[in-house]
């Protein structure tokens, strides 16, 4: 039954939006393939895309789609949206064999032999995308390999993107619960990608191919509306396409007019996002004119602007400044007869090859510039926002984070600035001249100490904004570094995880010097061979016993406080005595003792009392450091409290039974702490300040957290400690969460 309500459900789709999703065409797919790539590379190596063809449909013989079809049918589709976008000969070989590695028996290495290292490398680049799964972070992996093997080869991405598009034009053969996430997937990662790759015809399908799966009735419903006002628009437009080739003849320039595409996901967004009427948007009419040269451009508009009034501010010279994916146009809009709005784009037949086809089409003109030859992906000057990407990728550790900072990447508005000697840098909306910086070179970032902006000196916290000329200066000392207020005004990715990272390892370095420091002192006060057990691998099976990476990590969590100093020694001590047999063991001086010997771990010294039970009052919970007394209880040995407690007030008037104590800590002694932490509430604070916790080797006992009306998050946590020092660099570390604004220790209940 709940097949049949599947099947019904993906048949209903297919009627509601019949023009989408359809089977492939039949008719000499590999002989259309051929012609395509012919256009673009008429001296291209065409016998390997027929060997390629030959291969997979040998491969995937037997196998179907879910519409049905032989699955040979896919890479072919691939492979032909690839043709139409101007890929070479190898790349579509890559295509047609995408799938072979993975879905069928043949070796990557038979896939060598037979094609080459290159076609090789990209098919292995693609089939890494989807075979790593990993529970919740699945999507978030498959995005970062994505972008990993895009950053090797451009066409590695391209290809993944041409599949997804097939898929997507055959999800009304897919039961409706699978293709819906699909959809919102691609809406996410996949169409954004493609619009920040400057490839419109794939980001414009794929968002109405996924609109038309999450909400098939108002995709029906909208194309339904567009198709009823159609001829009133059509006549509307020949109108305005008819009084611009009047200009064109006028300047004698030769040119194509024709009116822009409608999109439905874009339309709706307006609708529904926005919040406007259908017909206001709709009357928008969109007209498109291409000519020959950047001078016949401007000379366009110069006549579109005389003939009808241009509405102010809605003027673009996107062939000045292009867009940070190489986008050029002159946009424009303008009232038009009868008093409607019009909207004009003016560009080259280039410009409009690359607005459609983006970085593809960049790879076919380097191509064609290299005889039909291979050539790496686009340079850094062209592409900075994929060297960035590469960049911060592998200085994420956490896929979830990545995934996050990648969604806010390819959905960030971008403002453009100059360098001082004119060239352009596209950063985030907000971004200041520290993000500036970091984008120009992480060493400039990091020594960043001023900065000037269109000539005028201006706080590092200051916004830029689009046609700001902006200046840095840098400090010349060596040791100069980043400042931690950086971070709260920064506002791209790149410049965040720079500054982090930096910190991060500053503070290991001077800890991994503060640890070796600490221990050669108390070698030394010990009188201990410091050269000779420095000489021995005891460190580093200590460090092993402790779980520790290496060395230089057990040096650097005794300098952070993590482990004692005296621990690491009488570790190290057995162990060189246990293989030391010339010698025999070395032995720790022992500790002068001038009171009675204490019973138990609790790092206190009873004056006059032998081998009594001592604990630590939980009330008030007493570290070494603080102020404290001893009170003697029936039957329970001495409770220990800090002198302040309202319990040792409570007991003033029992003056015989309070008793002199102090602090003799061991390094088997474990002290009782707990610390509030004040916030304003957000997702995901109990999560971080537990993970900072853990980061710093606490322990945590017990847990409450109460959030009021007001928003503020308060929060308790008791956790056990060897060393009060330890605390300080906890209460630190928390109070640097986003959101905190203040933590300290609770001494009373």
């Amino acid at each position: 039954m709940a097949e049949a309500t599947t099947q019904a459900q993906g048949s209903s789709l297919r009627r509601l939006v019949p023009r989408i999703f359809s089977r492939a065409p039949r008719v000499n797919d590999l002989d259309n393939l051929i012609r395509s790539v012919r256009v673009n590379h008429p001296k291209g190596d065409l016998a390997i895309i027929e060997r390629a063809y030959k291969v997979a449909k040998e491969k995937h013989e037997g196998q179907k789609r879910r519409s049905g079809e032989p699955y040979i049918t896919h890479p072919l589709a691939v492979a032909q949206i690839l043709a139409e976008m101007g890929l070479g000969p190898r790349a579509i070989a890559a295509a047609l064999l995408h799938d072979t590695v993975e879905d069928t028996g043949y070796a990557l290495s038979e896939l060598t032999d037979e094609f080459g290292d290159e076609v090789a490398m990209l098919v292995d680049g693609v089939t890494k995308l989807d075979k790593v799964k990993y529970g919740e972070s699945a999507q978030a992996e498959t995005v970062r390999k994505m972008i990993v093997a895009m950053s090797k080869d451009i066409r590695v991405l391209l290809i993944k993107l041409a599949d997804r598009l097939h898929n997507a034009r055959t999800w009304g053969f897919v039961p409706p619960e699978k293709a819906a996430p699909k959809a919102r997937e691609t809406l996410e990662i996949y169409a954004p990608l493609a619009n920040r790759l400057g490839i419109q015809t794939i980001k414009s399908e794929l968002e109405d191919l996924s609109f038309a799966v999450l909400h098939p009735k108002i995709y029906a419903e909208i194309n339904s509306l567009i198709a009823q006002r159609t001829p009133q628009r059509e006549k509307y437009l020949k109108q305005v396409i008819e009084s611009i080739n009047e200009d064109l003849h006028d300047l004698r320039i030769r040119g194509k007019v024709g009116g822009r595409p409608k999109q439905l996901y874009s339309v709706y967004q307006k609708m529904v996002i926005r919040g406007r009427e259908f017909d206001d948007i709709y009357d928008l009419i969109g007209i498109r004119v291409l000519v020959n040269s950047v001078r016949d451009c401007y000379a366009v508009l110069g006549a579109i602007h005389a003939r009808w009034t241009p509405l102010p501010g809605r003027f673009k010279d996107y062939i000045a400044t292009p867009k940070f994916n190489l986008y050029q146009s002159l946009h424009t809009t303008v009232i038009g007869p009868s008093g409607r709005t019009v909207e004009i784009q003016i560009r080259t037949h280039e410009m409009h090859q690359q607005a459609e086809f983006g970085v593809a089409a960049h790879w076919m003109y380097k191509e064609r510039m290299n005889g039909g030859k291979a050539v790496d992906g686009p340079s850094d000057t062209d592409m900075t926002w994929l060297a960035h990407i590469s960049d911060w990728q592998a200085e994420t550790a956490d896929p979830s984070e990545f995934l996050d900072s990648l969604r806010f990447e390819i959905g960030a508005k971008e403002v453009y600035v100059f360098t001082p000697k004119g060239r352009v840098v596209g950063l985030p909306a907000g971004a200041t001249p520290v993000d500036f910086a970091y984008a120009v070179h992480t060493e400039i970032g990091h020594r960043t100490m001023g900065a000037k902006v269109n000539g005028r000196l201006v706080p590092l916290e200051t916004e830029v904004r689009t046609g700001d000329v902006v200046e840095v200066f840098t400090s010349k000392n060596p040791d100069a570094g980043p400042s931690q207020d950086w971070l709260t005004f920064v506002k791209s990715t790149r410049a965040r995880n720079k500054i982090r990272g930096w910190f991060t390892k500053e503070r290991r370095e001077e800890a991994i010097e503060q640890g070796k420091e600490s221990i050669a002192r108390a070698m030394r006060r010990q009188n201990l061979p410091l050269q000779r057990m420095m000489s021995q691998d005891s460190f580093a099976d200590v460090a092993q016993q402790l779980h520790y990476e290496d060395v230089s990590a057990l040096y650097a969590a005794v300098g952070e406080g993590h482990v004692s100093t005296q621990s690491v020694l009488e570790k190290v001590t057995a162990l060189v005595a246990a293989n030391d047999t010339s010698t025999g063991a070395i032995d720790l001086p022992s500790r002068p003792r001038t009171h009675a010997p204490r019973s138990g771990d609790s790092g206190i010294l009873v004056r006059g009392a032998a081998d009594i039970l001592v604990k630590l009052a939980k009330c008030c919970t007493p570290v070494p450091g603080d102020p404290i007394v001893g009170f003697v209880t029936r039957g329970s040995g001495v409770s220990v409290h800090r002198s302040d407690c309202v319990n040792v007030k409570a007991l003033s008037d029992q003056e015989q039974r309070f008793i002199e104590v102090e602090w003799a800590p061991t390094t088997k002694s474990v002290f009782r702490v707990q610390i509030q932490v004040e916030a304003l509430d957000r997702s995901g604070l109990l999560s971080d300040v537990t993970r900072v916790l853990s980061e710093h080797h606490v322990n945590i006992l017990s847990a409450t957290v109460n959030t009021n009306d007001e928003r503020l998050a308060i929060s308790r946590f008791v956790f056990e400690m060897g060393d009060s020092v330890h605390l300080d660099r906890v209460l630190n570390a928390v109070r640097r969460i986003d959101a905190v604004y203040d933590v300290y220790r609770v001494t009373s209940s």
